[in-house]
């Protein structure tokens, strides 16, 4: 298990949840953040055992975003000792935001589904980590933030690569150029999340039972759909066919498969054990 300073890592049978807590400074992601949720997210993948994992915060807010005093040296400011040298510093940022953006990116190559339960202000960096799970959640306060453009700069950490299939090309340049805060119902109307809840208790109780209907199901066939769905995304529909056709050529005779027939055939339940 993953020692973590700025996160929690829990499980409750299949499911896990990656807790950000770092509620006195509104979870806001300072560098440590990124290689912590990268850990996380790459434990959820390594565990069979895990089948899905929440993603949630504690405190007032889900995020604040990138936490600038902490990320200040060495990202806002250039480092002294590169002064008489703009490539290196160049070179260095260069690869710290190639870095960040794969630990954000774990969230989307985790081979298991991610649900993300937002509550209040989900700002800048959290976008980046919400729009690279599969399914967003909220509570009726959140608001959503492209909060960079409202700092002098180019989100660069994903949101920008994903938003535009979730909430539509208009939607997403509005955000993007204003940088304004969108309420849970403009949310829940563009497809940003998708489903709006009272209150945290009431969200978290929703991605839990959300999380257990997932893992009930085969961890083969749930795993083999995120997989051709993010494939077909970024690919023809025809391209889309061929793969799930080489996907389900070596996958569909599992004992999953068995244990569904036989389930079905005597009445109850299944009990999918993922081979």
């Amino acid at each position: 298990m993953s020692e973590f300073s700025v996160l929690r890592f829990e499980t409750s049978g299949p499911v896990a949840e990656v807790v950000l807590d770092r509620p006195d400074k509104l979870n806001a992601m300072a560098p440590v953040f990124f290689d912590e949720i990268r850990a996380a997210f790459e434990q959820v993948d390594a565990d069979d055992a895990i089948r899905v994992a929440i993603l949630r915060a504690e405190g007032r807010h889900f995020t604040a975003g990138l936490d600038l005093m902490a990320a200040a040296d060495g990202v806002l400011k250039p480092d002294p000792a590169n002064a008489d040298s703009p490539v290196t510093a160049n070179t260095n940022l260069y690869r710290l935001i190639r870095d960040w953006q794969g630990s954000i990116s774990a969230a989307e190559r985790c081979r298991k589904p991610v649900i993300a339960a937002v509550h209040g202000h989900c700002i800048g960096g959290g976008v980046d980590l919400t729009t690279a799970c599969d399914v967003r959640l909220c509570t009726a306060d959140a608001t959503f933030s492209i909060q960079e453009t409202k700092l002098a700069i180019v989100a660069d950490i994903g949101t920008l690569q994903r938003i535009t299939a979730i909430v539509g090309k208009g939607m997403a340049r509005e955000m993007a150029f204003t940088g304004k805060r969108v309420d849970a119902d403009r949310a829940l109307r563009c497809g940003l999340v998708n489903d709006v809840y009272p209150d945290q208790e009431s969200l978290l109780a929703a991605a839990r039972e959300m999380a257990a209907e997932i893992a009930a199901n085969s961890p083969l066939a749930v795993q083999g759909a995120k997989q051709v769905l993010q494939y077909s995304e970024q690919h023809t529909i025809d391209e889309g066919l061929e793969y799930v056709a080489r996907w389900n050529s070596s996958f569909l005779h599992s004992r999953d498969l068995v244990e569904a027939m036989t389930a079905f055939l005597e009445k109850r339940q299944p009990e999918f054990v993922g081979r």
